[in-house]
């Protein structure tokens, strides 16, 4: 059974940073892709960056340049390093692994970004 845990977020300001983590346990991590997305208040889920085994990243119109993706295969984590937040960065983050037909997600990180 894979598990997925995320953690570090928080209350920054508009303009702060922010690193998630990732952390995932069982199965095979160096085989997967892994993705964050995040849902603000009344919104719906949205994707916002990937990176595959080889290294590989995507990232979504409204992140990019700002976010940065990154994987540690040997700590079995993947990183989102949040810079120049805004306020429409508020929402729960969540990582995803989909394995087959099944789809893993972890329990959601609160990001709050107000002055």
């Amino acid at each position: 059974q894979v598990q997925l845990v995320e953690s570090g977020g928080g209350l920054v300001q508009p303009g702060g940073s922010l690193r998630l983590s990732c952390a995932v346990s069982g199965g095979i991590f160096s085989r997967y892709t892994v993705s964050w997305y995040r849902q603000a208040p009344e919104k719906q889920r949205e994707w916002i960056s990937r990176i595959t085994t080889t290294g590989f990243t995507a990232y979504a119109d409204g992140v990019k340049g700002r976010f940065t993706i990154s994987r540690d295969d040997a700590k079995k984590t993947v990183y989102v390093q949040m810079n120049s937040l805004k306020p429409e960065d508020t929402a729960v983050y969540y990582c995803r692994i989909d394995i087959g037909l099944t789809t893993y997600w972890g329990q959601g990180t609160q990001v709050t970004v107000s002055s």
